[in-house]
């Protein structure tokens, strides 16, 4: 068995999409021995219910893109806390590679030579399809995943995906952090020559007791069908929902 939470290391962890149920063990041997917990908002009341009872916990997420801390506040939290001898649980939801700002951290904890580690997440792409038991890849539609993201870094503009030309046929597509113009966002790929009738999925809230599916066409893909944020968008001839 591996120990628990070292004084001094800051751990980029991954909460999982959002159910206890899919917490790994390593993270919650964390949560149980960290001094300092600095979890995203998209981590669950029910998973911070299993934190160590004396850990000082500083939500640090966002709400809608608006944040209550700024990116660089994080990292001096995770720096004076580790030069301080406590150990850190920075708590992403989903992976903290998989879109979680992760590269930022390692540059801020690397430039204060301060030890790390990396625990992966279950993310909430994977998670999605085990619940809609659709697979994203297979042998006679998808040999490509791809992993995409609606959301940029303050002072970038919104973006939707472009490709230099279509969504390759045998690829299904993930769009983390979609927004909200799906509409928009469907006829930007079908401008890029993905064909209107390619299956898709908006996932909202995945793996809670509010999870919300909404299964359609591209070309049908319908805004007001489709549940309160956090959402993810999966498209491609792979996914099969049952209706």
């Amino acid at each position: 068995m591996r120990a628990g939470a070292q004084p001094g290391v800051v751990y980029l962890a991954g909460a999982g999409p959002g159910d206890p149920e899919l917490l790994t063990l390593r993270v919650l041997r964390l949560l149980e021995t960290a001094d300092v917990i600095l979890p995203d908002d998209l981590v669950s009341e029910e998973i911070l219910a299993m934190a160590n009872a004396k850990a000082e916990i500083t939500p640090v997420g966002k709400r809608c893109g608006q944040p209550r801390i700024t990116q660089a506040e994080i990292h001096v939290l995770m720096i004076e806390a580790a030069h301080a001898g406590k150990s850190v649980l920075r708590l992403k939801s989903g992976d903290p590679l998989i879109f979680g700002r992760a590269g930022e951290e390692i540059a801020a904890l690397r430039a204060e030579s301060i030890p790390f580690e990396i625990v992966p997440g279950i993310t909430t792409a994977f998670a999605a399809a085990a619940l809609l038991k659709t697979p994203l890849t297979d042998r006679a539609s998808a040999s490509k995943l791809v992993l995409a993201t609606a959301h940029h870094a303050a002072g970038k503009l919104e973006m939707t995906p472009k490709w230099a030309g279509a969504l390759p046929e045998d690829a299904t597509l993930v769009i983390y952090m979609p927004g909200r113009n799906f509409r928009a966002l469907a006829n930007d790929l079908i401008a890029s020559g993905v064909s209107s009738t390619t299956p898709c999925v908006a996932v909202s809230k995945a793996t809670t007791r509010e999870e919300h599916v909404h299964a359609s066409t591209l070309g049908e893909l319908d805004d007001t069908a489709i549940g309160p944020a956090p959402v993810i968008l999966l498209i491609g001839h792979a996914i099969q929902v049952a209706s």
